[in-house]
């Protein structure tokens, strides 16, 4: 087996290549954009306009309450559809990975938010901050650093779910290990090398994630 993976690494290794990066790009794109989006829901749901909160609510029970697999397929039949402009499969998958991140991240950042001490913000306001800036400024890098461990895990779980854009053919890990099946007919050997490279590639950002946290500790210490 050892050697039949080696063959399949020397001859298919730049379409194992290809696809790290293709889950790398897709990853990035959805954590970097689920997280703003989140954290505006967040805001919006803890705010006073009652129509915001309601929309934050359902928006979120919405998400949370379907498989991602369907809000996938929703994405990629819908917006085509209804878009008046040309609309690649990449372009829906990314779409619905982003929305469907940003519903998880927007409720973890509201539960950092509701744990800071609301003393906090009061004395924030009493030094003539508005409330734009005590929630940049004060609240929301408190909120950060309460919830640092369940965000790092969440990042590290949407890299994990893009795996799912494999189903529509999108250039991606998995969508490499398809390929090489597809080309070799060694299912296990090819399945094992993607699994590896997940297991890597999880374990060093976990790594990156848990180093990035003590330091944190050790500033405020």
């Amino acid at each position: 087996m050892f050697e039949t993976i080696y063959n399949i690494l020397a001859r298919y290794g730049g379409v194992y290549i290809e696809g790290l990066i293709g889950t790398l790009w897709l990853a990035a794109v959805t954590v970097v954009l689920g997280t703003l989006i989140g954290t505006l829901l967040a805001v919006m749901g803890l705010g006073r306009i009652k129509l915001l909160h309601a929309f934050v609510r359902f928006y979120v029970w919405i998400l949370r309450g379907t498989p991602i697999l369907l809000q996938l397929y929703f994405f990629w039949i819908f917006l085509p559809r209804v878009l008046p402009f040309e609309l690649s499969d990449t372009a829906c998958i990314v779409t619905a990975l982003i929305v469907n991140a940003s519903s998880y991240v927007s409720e973890i950042i509201r539960a950092g938010i509701q744990a800071v001490d609301r003393g906090q913000e009061e004395a924030a306001r009493s030094l003539g901050l508005d409330g734009l800036k005590t929630m940049r400024y004060v609240v929301l890098p408190q909120a950060i650093k309460n919830i640092l461990p369940a965000l790092g895990n969440e990042f590290i779980n949407m890299i994990k779910q893009v795996s799912l854009a494999s189903v529509f053919f999108i250039n991606e890990l998995t969508t490499s290990y398809r390929t090489v099946l597809s080309a070799t007919y060694r299912p296990v050997e090819s399945i094992l090398i993607a699994g590896a490279i997940y297991l890597f590639l999880t374990t060093v950002l976990t790594y990156i994630m848990d180093r990035f946290e003590m330091n944190l500790k050790r500033s405020e210490a």
